[in-house]
């Protein structure tokens, strides 16, 4: 029995040749393996593909309205209904083949000068170099333009060569038959790879990469309030790129070191300062060092620890803009761990001239813990 062509594409028997493109186009689109891996659809896509084939063919067409099946066992129409014929055509060789003069994609040779990739090195400051800005010679390690091709790749003397297999044009094209006429895949050549030359003797220097690796001095300008993990950008001093191409750029990670007085918040410092017991009740007047100078730091009289006595403008520079931030001051009152003596003596005259209870008279009037017990249980 003669299969439906018509019935397979979803056509009328009257249909003209735009109509049965438009149709298989359609169910070609749903039904190619590369879209749907249901192994129905895989033979539905067969199915449909061979009634195009015999439809889109005046001859075959006929055949079919006479009641026939080309495609049959002596049918005259050949055998099988897969007109690919195994050439393994992707469902983007058949849209080109509708869309794109026959599927041809021309790329062209690719150049050998490419980009280079940016670096990035860390760096150290301290806290007084990250405050001032400071201006570092950096050893790096990087590639650099090979000083004897200058980026060609070529041996002194020489120079690439159009290559035979591509004809300079760095891709080969396969062409295959189908039903829909001739379609051109294009891939890269694999002697050239895809550059269109050859180079028939490298440079000995970089091997006919057109750089090599080599260490240099960078002079990287830091500017005042960078901090940790801040990363200044110097242009075009990173990666020369394959065949002499630009280099990128270096980028300088700056890791700031621990101070032994100040600790950093923002663009806020903070330090901690010790006070004598005895400065703190009756107040004094003592020198601190910032990061920019001297400063008077006035203790007042009675100042107790955890005092924060804030110095203005005496922080970090803000890194973009203007402005300092300030210097946070916390005192810690320093009491003393064994007094006697004297000093004992003036301690507690000062403390029956304050009025206030020595801990040893009131430990004494109290009785020890023990003798606390014993009057709770005599329920005294």
């Amino acid at each position: 029995m003669a299969r439906d062509y018509y019935g397979l594409l979803g056509v009328a028997k009257n249909a003209g040749p735009d109509e049965i493109k438009r149709a298989y186009r359609k169910l070609a689109r749903e039904l190619h393996p590369d879209v749907n891996p249901d192994p129905a659809a895989q033979q539905r896509f067969k199915d449909v593909t061979a009634a195009y084939e015999v439809l889109s063919d005046p001859a075959k067409r006929q055949v079919v309205d006479l009641g026939g099946d080309p495609l049959a066992p002596g049918g005259g129409g050949g055998g099988g209904g897969d007109p690919f014929g195994g050439a393994g055509v992707g469902l983007g060789d058949i849209m080109d083949a509708f869309f794109g003069g026959g599927g041809m994609r021309s790329r062209g040779p690719r150049s050998r000068v490419r980009p280079g990739d940016d670096a990035l090195i860390p760096v150290e400051l301290t806290l007084e170099e990250c405050a001032t800005g400071v201006a570092k010679d950096i050893l790096v390690d990087t590639a650099t333009l090979c000083s004897v091709c200058h980026g060609s790749g070529c041996a002194e003397g020489t120079s690439p060569v159009t290559c035979d297999t591509c004809k300079g044009a760095g891709e080969i094209q396969q062409i295959q038959r189908s039903l829909l006429g001739q379609v051109v895949t294009s891939r890269p050549c694999p002697v050239c790879r895809g550059y269109g030359e050859v180079i028939p003797e490298p440079c000995r220097q970089c091997g006919g990469d057109g750089r090599v690796r080599s260490r240099r001095t960078v002079r990287a300008n830091i500017p005042a309030g960078v901090g940790d993990g801040i990363r200044v950008r110097l242009a075009g001093q990173g990666e020369v790129g394959p065949g002499g191409g630009a280099p990128g750029d270096l980028y300088v990670e700056v890791r700031e070191l621990a101070h032994d007085r100040f600790t950093r918040e923002g663009i806020d410092l903070h330090c901690t300062v010790q006070v004598p017991m005895t400065a703190a009740a009756l107040g004094t007047s003592m020198s601190l060092e910032t990061l920019q100078s001297v400063e008077d730091l006035d203790i007042q009289p009675g100042t107790q620890s955890g005092t924060v006595i804030s110095l203005r403008s005496q922080g970090m520079p803000r890194l973009r803009g203007s402005g300092t931030g300030n210097l946070h001051v916390h005192i810690e009152v320093v009491t003393p761990t064994k007094v006697e003596g004297r000093q004992a003596e003036l301690l507690r005259e000062l403390a029956t001239l304050r009025g206030e209870e020595q801990p040893e008279l009131s430990a004494r009037a109290h009785g020890g813990i023990f003798s606390r017990i014993r009057d709770s249980l005599a329920g005294r």
